[in-house]
C-alpha cells in the first residue's frame, strides 16, 4: 500500500513562526517569478503548484509499509536531516525516502549515466555518451559486485535502501518528484521507474571514472608527439620537487623482508625500481584526440577533466591542539553544480547493538546509503584523490573478429546493447573488448585508425588499418568498494579503519584518520596495479605483447601508512605519496605537483614553531587560505621590468606591495593571474598540437614534418585548436608552475622564445616574454574590466555559476534562469588552497572546480565541529534549502555541526515520524 501521511499538530514556536513567514515569502516571489515566465514557452504551465509539487513533507507522520518500528527524521535550519531507528534494515529504508524526496531527479540522472540510458531521459543527442558508457560497462560490473563480491549484509543494507527510494516513488508521478520531470514531459513521456541496489552500487563506477588518476595525461602526451620532442615534453612534465613539497608519507619505509610498508622503520633508500619510461610508442599520432574529444562528453559529476581533480585534508594531533585532541579538516574539490554532490545527513541508532551498527553523520551522496566522509561516535576520517594510475591505454592489432595476442590469434568478446531514445528510433552496438579491455576506438570512425603512423618497436606487428585502443582500468573488475563504505561507518579505531580502506578498492584516495583516544594516521588504500619493467603508463602500450600486461596488484599491506607520526600532523593534497627513491612499486607518474600541500605543512609547522596551538577556527581559516606559489615566484621579477607603455605601467603598479593573496577585491591578483595566463600561452600554449589548444583559436604554424603543402620550413599554414571543455592545455595548475620554476633562472631557455607578430616583436629571453605578457594582460582585462585599474577585482573575473547538471545546462533559457544560481564572485585560485580552479588557456576565468564542501571535525567535542555544503540539502529549486548555505560557504564561514542527541534535538526545527 502507498505511504499515507498525517499532518502535523497545530502549535508554533518563534522560530516555527518566523519560517512560516518566510515561506510567506517565498511563495510571493514564486508567484512573480512563474509570472514573469508565463509570457515565454511553456510559461502558462507553470505554476506555483507545479513547482512546490515535489516539496517533501518534512512535519508530521507518514506510513511507510516495511518499517519494523517507528523512525525519526529531525531537520535543522538547514533542512539536514538526522535519521533516528532501532534496526540497521530501518535506518537505511529512512535514508533512502528522505535523500529521495529531497534528491531523487539527481539520483536518476547519475543512474542513467551509469548504465548508459541518458538518451531515455533526453534523447538522441545523448547517444554517442550513452554507447561510450556501455562500452565501458559501469552497470555490467556493479552488477557483478553486488552478485558475487559483497557481503550479505551491505546487500541488506542496499536492498533497504532501495525500498525506502520505492516507497517514496510509489503513487506519484513525474512532477510530484521534481520540477524537472514537468519539463521533460515537454518532450517526452518518461516515466521515472523503481531504484534497484545495483543502482546505488553503479555510482562507485562514477566516482572511479572522475578520479581515474592519468589518462588524460597519458592521452595528452602521446598527442604532443606530432609537435614536440621526447625531451621538450618531459620538460612538461616534470619530476616531482620532493625536495621542496614534502610528500603525505615521510615516516617510515617498505620491508623488503617482509614485504611490507613499517610506518616506524627508518627510511633506508629504495628497495627497487619503478617503471621505466616506455621507448617502444613515443609516437602516438593525434588520431587520439578523438579519445579526448569523447571523454569530454562524458558527464564530469566529479570535476572537469584534465586540470586535475585536488582536494584537502589534513590532520593534527592533540599535543599542538587548543582541544588537546585531534583536529581533523576535509574540503574535496570538484565540480561547482546545483544542486551538491553531497548531502549532509547523520544516521543514528537510538541504542547501538549488534541489530543496529551505527551512529554516524557526515557527507553522503544522494543513491547510495551510509555516509562517506565524516566521523561516527569513535573516530573521523577524509578523503582526497590519491591520484594512482589505474588506467592503461593499450593498442591493438585486431584482425575481423579476433586480436593478436603473443603471435595467437585471440577471439574478441563481443555483446549487443541497444540504446533507448526518447523520442526516436533505439539504436544497437556492438561492444568489443580484448584481454585488457573494451574497445574504446570502437566509438568513433577515426579511432578505428588510431596508431596508423605512431612509431613501434620492429617487434610490432604490421599495422595494416591501424590499430585499435582498449581500455584496462582496475573499476572494470568487480571489488568490494560498498562493503568498505559500511567498514568505515562502523570502525572503532586504527586497525578496524585499515580494515576498511583494504576493501576500499576503487577509486583510490588517500584516507586521514583521527580518534578520541587522540591517534592520527593515514592509509593508501586501492587496487593499484604492478606494471611490467619498462611500462610506465604515461604512454598507451603494446596489446599484442603480454610482457606488457599488468603483473597484478600492489598488496595491501605494502601500501604507505602512517600511525601517530613523530611530526605530529599529517596533510595530503594529492601530493605525492611517498617519495620515489624508498618505495619499490610504481604508484604513478603523474602526481598533483604539492603546491596546496606545501602551504598546508607551512602554515601548521609556523603555527606550532611560534608556540602556539591550533584551534578549529585555525584550520578554518587555513581552509581559505588564498596565497599564490606562482605569484611568490613571478611577481618580483614582473615588478623590475622596465615597463614603457603608460598603459602597462599603471597596471604593473598594482603589484607593488602585493603580498600574493588572491582576495575576490584583489585588483593586483586579477592583474597577475591575467599575465599568469599570457605566459603561458606564449611560452608553451602556442607551442602545443592543436588537439590540446582550445577549440577556435587559430595560429600560423610551421607544419609538422610530410604534413604540409610543402617542406618547407618557413611555410606557415593556419592553425585551429580542436580541444573543448576545460581539458585545455596549458590550464595554468601546479604542474605548470613546476614547469616555470625549473627554467625560471634561465633567461635563454628555449621556451621563452615566441615568434613576432604584426604588433609585436619575437621574444628571445624571459624578461622579453614577461614584457609581451604584462602588456597583452593590460589590454585583455582592459577589454574585460574596464580602463580604469582601480575598478578591477579578481573576483570579477573569477566567478563561479551553479548550473543544474541536465537541463540548466542545455534546457530552454528561462528553465535554465529557474533552475540555475549565480553568479559569486569568489578568491582563491587554481592552486591555492581555497581551491577555486579556472583553466588559464579556455581564456575564460571562471571557477571550474571549487572546495565541494568543507569540514573541520573536533575529536574532543564532536558537537564543536564545524561543517558547509556548496549548496543545500534540496535539489528542488526555490525551496528553501536549494542554496542556502551558498552565501556563507562563498565566505568561508561553516556552521555547527550538531552530533549527540541533546545537541540534534536543540537545533531541530521539523520532525518527521516514519511508522509502519
Amino acid at each position: 500500500m502507498p505511504a499515507t501521511t498525517t499532518a502535523p499538530s497545530a502549535g508554533t514556536t518563534a522560530g516555527k513562526t518566523s519560517r512560516k513567514r518566510g515561506r510567506r515569502l517565498r511563495l510571493f516571489v514564486l508567484v512573480l517569478v512563474l509570472a514573469l515566465v508565463a509570457g515565454v514557452a511553456y510559461g502558462a504551465y507553470w505554476s506555483v503548484s507545479t513547482v512546490r509539487a515535489s516539496f517533501p513533507q518534512t512535519t508530521g507522520t507518514i506510513k511507510l509499509p516495511g518499517l519494523l518500528g517507528q523512525v525519526e527524521v529531525k531537520r535543522d535550519d538547514y533542512g539536514v536531516p538526522q535519521i533516528y531507528a532501532d534496526n540497521d534494515a530501518d535506518l537505511f529504508m529512512a535514508q533512502g525516502y528522505v535523500q529521495a524526496q529531497d534528491r531523487f531527479y539527481e539520483m536518476d540522472v547519475r543512474r542513467h549515466m551509469t548504465s548508459g540510458r541518458l538518451s531515455e531521459m533526453f534523447g538522441s543527442g545523448q547517444v554517442d555518451t550513452d554507447a561510450f558508457l556501455r562500452t565501458l560497462g559501469w552497470r555490467k560490473v556493479a552488477q557483478q559486485e553486488y552478485d558475487t563480491k559483497l557481503s550479505p549484509a551491505t546487500k541488506k543494507y542496499l536492498q533497504s535502501y532501495a525500498a525506502g527510494v520505492n516507497a517514496y516513488l510509489k503513487g506519484k508521478d513525474g512532477k510530484d518528484i521534481s520540477v524537472e520531470y514537468a519539463a521533460l514531459g515537454f518532450t517526452n513521456d518518461y516515466k521515472p521507474e523503481a531504484w534497484t541496489p545495483v543502482d546505488s552500487v553503479a555510482w562507485l563506477k562514477a566516482m572511479a571514472w572522475d578520479l581515474r588518476g592519468n589518462m588524460q595525461d597519458e592521452i595528452d602526451r602521446s598527442l604532443m608527439t606530432s609537435r614536440l620532442s621526447p625531451k621538450q615534453i618531459n620538460d612538461l612534465y616534470p619530476a616531482y620537487p620532493s625536495a621542496t613539497h614534502r610528500p603525505i608519507v615521510d615516516e617510515g619505509s617498505y620491508n623488503k623482508a617482509t614485504g611490507k610498508f613499517d610506518p616506524q622503520r627508518p627510511a633506508t633508500g629504495s628497495d627497487g625500481a619503478s617503471g621505466t619510461a616506455q621507448d617502444a610508442l613515443q609516437g602516438m599520432q593525434s588520431q587520439l584526440s578523438s579519445l579526448s574529444d569523447t571523454l569530454d562528453k562524458i558527464p564530469a559529476l566529479l570535476g572537469p577533466n584534465g586540470s586535475g581533480i585536488g582536494s584537502n585534508s589534513w590532520v593534527v594531533s592533540g599535543k599542538y591542539t587548543t582541544t588537546g585532541m585531534p583536529l581533523l579538516a576535509n574540503d574535496p574539490h570538484l565540480a561547482p553544480m546545483m544542486p551538491s554532490l553531497w548531502y549532509q545527513m547523520g544516521l543514528h541508532c537510538r541504542t547501538v547493538s549488534s541489530t543496529c551498527n551505527y551512529d554516524v553523520a557526515g557527507y553522503t551522496f544522494s543513491g547510495m546509503p551510509g555516509v562517506v566522509i565524516g566521523h561516527n561516535q569513535d573516530i573521523s576520517w577524509g578523503f582526497t584523490n590519491l591520484g594512482a594510475d589505474v588506467t592503461d591505454l593499450y593498442l591493438e592489432k585486431i584482425n575481423g573478429s579476433s586480436y593478436l595476442y603473443d603471435n595467437q590469434e585471440k577471439p574478441l568478446a563481443t555483446r549487443e546493447e541497444v540504446i533507448k531514445v526518447a523520442g526516436g528510433s533505439s539504436k544497437t552496438i556492438t561492444i568489443r573488448e580484448t584481454n585488457n579491455g573494451p574497445l574504446v576506438s570502437d566509438r568513433d570512425d577515426e579511432l578505428e585508425k588510431v596508431g596508423q603512423k605512431a612509431p613501434v618497436n620492429s617487434a610490432a606487428p604490421d599495422r595494416g588499418t591501424g590499430y585499435a585502443v582498449s581500455l584496462k582500468w582496475t573499476a572494470l573488475e568487480p571489488g568490494k568498494s560498498m562493503d568498505a563504505v559500511f567498514e568505515l561507518n562502523r570502525a572503532t579505531d586504527f586497525k578496524s579503519f585499515r580494515a576498511a580502506a583494504k576493501d576500499f578498492e576503487v577509486p583510490s584516495q588517500n584516507l586521514i584518520y583521527a580518534d578520541t583516544k587522540g591517534h592520527i594516521g593515514y592509509q593508501a588504500p586501492g587496487k593499484i596495479p604492478v606494471r611490467a619493467a619498462g611500462v610506465d603508463g604515461t604512454m598507451p602500450a603494446a596489446g599484442w605483447e603480454s610482457k606488457t600486461a599488468w603483473k597484478g596488484y600492489i598488496p595491501f599491506d605494502a601500501l604507505p601508512y602512517e600511525y601517530d607520526p613523530k611530526r605530529g600532523f599529517i596533510v595530503t593534497a594529492n601530493q605525492a605519496v611517498i617519495d620515489e627513491k624508498k618505495y619499490p612499486y610504481l604508484l604513478t607518474k603523474d602526481w598533483g605537483y604539492g603546491t596546496r600541500s606545501q602551504r598546508i605543512n607551512d602554515l601548521i609547522e609556523s603555527k606550532i614553531k611560534g608556540g602556539g596551538k591550533i584551534s578549529t577556527e585555525d584550520m578554518q581559516k587555513m581552509q581559505m587560505d588564498n596565497s599564490s606559489e606562482i605569484a611568490a615566484l613571478l611577481t618580483p621579477a614582473l615588478l623590475k621590468i622596465n615597463v614603457s607603455d603608460p598603459s602597462v605601467r599603471e597596471a604593473q603598479k598594482l603589484l607593488e606591495g602585493w603580498d600574493y593573496t588572491q582576495e575576490n577585491d584583489s585588483a593586483a591578483a586579477a592583474y597577475f593571474n591575467s599575465v599568469w595566463r599570457n605566459v603561458l600561452k606564449l611560452a608553451f600554449g602556442n607551442k602545443l598540437p592543436k588537439e590540446l589548444r582550445p577549440k577556435g583559436e587559430c595560429l600560423y604554424v610551421t607544419p609538422p614534418a610530410g604534413t604540409g603543402p610543402v617542406d618547407d620550413p618557413n611555410q606557415k599554414v593556419q592553425e585551429c585548436g580542436e580541444r573543448e571543455g576545460d581539458s585545455t592545455q596549458p590550464d595554468g595548475g601546479d604542474r605548470w608552475s613546476e614547469v616555470v620554476r625549473k627554467i625560471f633562472n634561465d633567461q635563454n631557455n628555449a621556451w621563452w622564445q615566441s615568434p613576432a607578430t604584426r604588433l609585436d616583436k619575437a621574444t628571445t629571453t624571459r624578461d622579453q616574454l614577461l614584457a609581451r605578457a604584462m602588456k597583452d594582460a593590460r589590454w585583455e582585462l582592459t577589454a574585460k574590466l574596464g580602463k580604469d585599474t582601480t575598478t578591477w577585482s579578481w573576483g570579477r573575473l573569477h566567478q563561479m555559476v551553479l548550473k543544474n547538471q541536465t537541463l540548466g545546462k542545455e534546457g530552454p533559457g528561462f528553465l535554465q534562469w529557474v533552475l540555475n544560481r549565480g553568479p559569486w564572485n569568489l578568491g582563491g585560485g587554481e592552486a591555492a588552497v581555497n581551491a577555486t580552479g579556472w583553466n588559464a588557456a579556455s581564456g575564460d576565468y571562471g571557477v571550474t572546480w571549487v572546495p565541494s564542501m568543507r569540514m573541520v571535525v573536533n575529536l574532543k567535542d564532536f558537537d564543536k565541529s564545524k561543517w558547509i555544503n556548496l549548496t543545500g540539502a534540496s535539489g528542488h529549486a526555490y525551496s528553501a534549502h536549494y542554496s542556502d548555505q551558498t552565501g556563507k560557504w562563498a565566505k568561508g564561514e561553516l556552521l555547527d555541526w550538531s552530533f549527540s542527541g541533546k545537541a540534534v534535538d536543540g537545533s531541530t526545527v521539523d520532525t518527521l515520524k516514519l511508522t509502519p
